[in-house]
């Protein structure tokens, strides 16, 4: 949520941003329903005021007949009163629904696009994996190997499942602790969270609005299933206040994720790149506004640092102002080199929300000072196990249908080789 004031007095910029976005957004709306919003609070205080007034007249007034006609005047008062608190519950409903509506501006620097066609990739690291023999699929590999069956899992589940057996389920361990091990050194809390949300929660991180038909909710429970953990690490703090000698707080948090994949129809039907449920290792830092941009790079420099670790080619992506989500100022991805597609695909991303979702929370802090401020939030992947084991596995592959393991992770395992 943006602040009111600074929308009052930035009304353009605002609607630049919201544009900027390809977010739809009435401000001048927002700024009419404010202003009576208001002036009626206006009228509620002078109200108050004269009833003031008037108990105090009561309190000195000795004549019956005159304390009767200022009573009169309160019932009269107390009648208006109500009819105006009544106004402005709906006014303020509905200027609440319109801040809801308003996304996160982008800060300077985001490059203006429409959609992920125009994200940027400002760096390459890594050689393309070379081949003396044509590279298979993952899907291929896995099921070859015993390691990936997604057509029992259509049979018990439904399309965009998939079982992970022998050394892929080994490896998915492998790969959380890899990821655990190094973010500990970088100061990181660990967390295990609830995969569940209250509406009001999610609602708090910004997803809901433009989000909905994304997220799988249970009705009778009036909870939604997280989609990732940052989701539910956010509100972990809400309405709580930080001291500024404890910040940065950075938390790691691994869960199960659930998403509907809503208008992915017929895209990345084969495999485990797009799923319904997966398992992610996911980092979130409440820190002081003026180090957000810093905090920023130490995810991003996190994320590289991992995938060089495993040694898979990948490429960085400043994410355009019309591909980001409502709560993201900025958002970098990496996309890692996928042999068979011939091109990187999304394995992370990394976003400075600044202030979006901890006024939403009410999340503080207190400065040295005394005063109290608004904190930022950001979020990075740190693993994300399916993706990352595709990329292995196309990656790792060898000409006699084994697959190597990342020497990195070997430590982890019994096996240096997947198959026989």
């Amino acid at each position: 949520m943006l602040d009111i004031k600074f929308i009052r007095q930035n009304p353009d910029k605002v609607k630049e941003g919201c544009q900027k976005k390809h977010v739809k957004v009435d401000i001048s709306l927002l700024l009419k329903v404010d202003k009576k919003r208001r002036e009626i609070i206006q009228a509620i205080e002078d109200i108050r005021a004269q009833k003031n007034e008037a108990s105090r007249k009561i309190s000195q007034t000795k004549k019956k007949q005159e304390k009767q006609k200022i009573i009169l005047r309160m019932r009269e008062l107390d009648k208006k009163q109500d009819r105006m608190e009544g106004i402005l519950k709906d006014a303020n409903k509905k200027f609440n629904r319109l801040m809801l509506q308003i996304p996160n501006l982008p800060i300077d620097g985001v490059p203006v696009g429409k959609d992920e066609s125009d994200n940027v990739v400002i760096k390459k690291a890594g050689e393309l994996t070379k081949f003396n023999f044509k590279p298979k699929d993952h899907l291929s590999i896995g099921e070859k190997l015993d390691l990936i069956d997604t057509k029992r899992a259509a049979r018990v589940s439904g399309a965009r499942f998939g079982f992970l057996k022998n050394e892929a389920a080994l490896l998915e361990v492998a790969l959380i602790n890899f990821g655990l091990e190094s973010l500990l050194k970088e100061g990181f809390i660990p967390i295990i969270p609830p995969v569940m949300i209250k509406p009001e929660m999610m609602e708090g991180m910004g997803y809901v609005e433009r989000g909905r038909e994304e997220m799988y909710f249970i009705e009778k429970d009036n909870l939604f299933l997280i989609g990732t953990s940052e989701q539910i690490m956010g509100p972990m703090h809400a309405n709580e206040i930080f001291e500024e000698k404890d910040l940065p707080k950075r938390y790691v948090g691994f869960s199960s994720c659930f998403r509907r994949e809503a208008g992915s129809y017929g895209k990345d039907t084969k495999g485990i790149f797009r799923v319904h449920q997966f398992d992610k290792l996911e980092m979130f830092i409440f820190c002081h506004p003026e180090k957000s941009s810093q905090e920023h790079k130490l995810l991003l420099s996190i994320e590289e640092k991992l995938m060089k670790a495993l040694k898979i080619p990948y490429q960085v992506v400043q994410i355009c102002t019309g591909d980001l989500g409502d709560p993201a100022a900025s958002k970098y991805d990496i996309e890692a080199w996928i042999p068979s597609q011939g091109r990187y695909r999304e394995t992370h991303s990394c976003s400075n929300c600044t202030d979006f979702q901890a006024r939403r929370l009410n999340i503080r802090y207190r400065d040295k000072d005394g005063k109290l401020n608004f904190i930022h939030t950001l979020n990075g992947t740190a693993i994300a196990t399916g993706r990352t084991i595709m990329a292995i596995l196309e990656n790792y592959q060898q000409k006699d249908g084994r697959v190597l393991v990342p020497g990195i992770l070997q430590k982890h395992l019994r096996f240096k080789k997947i198959g026989k």
